[in-house]
């Protein structure tokens, strides 16, 4: 985890840039003893941010919806992963009936 500073370097952010972004709910730092703290995966947020928006032109409604968007996906690849998980650990007929029928719905 990277510690404010350390962030706001690394990402080369200014802090009132940061902190407008956290209250716009584009970045959620981790909550720490002595403050905020922030991932790898946030820098790789500001960089998207900052491609969308220097390269792109994104106004900040399209970020806004474009993380969003980012976000659901995320979040379905999280929901798969278990769902493949659990089925991974069904008997071999349960999971054949339920390959037959995934296959009967997508005709």
């Amino acid at each position: 985890m990277l510690e404010y500073e350390e962030f706001c370097f690394r990402a080369r952010l200014e802090s009132g840039t940061l902190e407008a972004w956290i209250a716009a709910g584009w970045l959620i730092p981790a909550k720490t003893e002595p403050g905020r703290a922030f991932s790898e995966a946030d820098l790789a947020r500001v960089q998207l941010i900052q491609d969308l928006t220097r390269d792109l032109g994104v106004n900040d409604e399209g970020i806004a919806v474009i993380l969003d968007l980012i976000d659901q996906i995320h979040g379905l690849r999280r929901s798969l992963k278990s769902l493949s998980a659990a089925l991974g650990s069904l008997p071999p007929e349960a999971r054949a009936t339920i390959q037959r029928q995934l296959g009967a719905a997508r005709q």
